[in-house]
């Protein structure tokens, strides 16, 4: 079983880019599709994007594609979300996920913990 770990969050302020990693403690990435999520205090879970196993296709929300591009590197077994033109509203605990289904399903299974990420204006 694969066991997820998100990095890369912080304080940053509005207009800043930052990359979050996900990373496998136990298992490997590479035979999954991998989602990011998020969720503000009192939202519910918010899908952003996906990317399928080869990082070759993706999937976005409209409300981040503009601004947000996920990718992967199966040599060194990460997944990444490059968020730039960061805003307020962005402000969120971001996760990474294993998917069974498509990048266009929601058949999410295996979570990290977070990473918190917070905007200030």
């Amino acid at each position: 079983q694969v066991q997820l770990v998100e990095s890369g969050g912080g304080l940053v302020q509005a207009g800043d880019s930052l990359r979050l990693s996900c990373a496998a403690s136990e298992g490997s990435l590479r035979d999954y599709i991998i989602g990011w999520f998020r969720q503000a205090p009192g939202k519910g879970r918010e899908f952003l994007g996906a990317i399928n196993w080869g990082g070759f296709r993706t999937n976005y929300a409209d409300s981040v594609k503009d601004r947000f591009t996920i990718s992967r590197n199966n040599a060194e077994d990460t997944v990444y979300l490059q968020m730039n033109n960061l805003k307020p509203e962005d402000t969120a605990k971001y996760f990474c996920a294993t998917n069974r289904g498509t990048i266009t399903t929601m058949t999410y299974e295996h979570w990290g913990q977070g990473t918190q990420v917070t905007v200030s204006t």
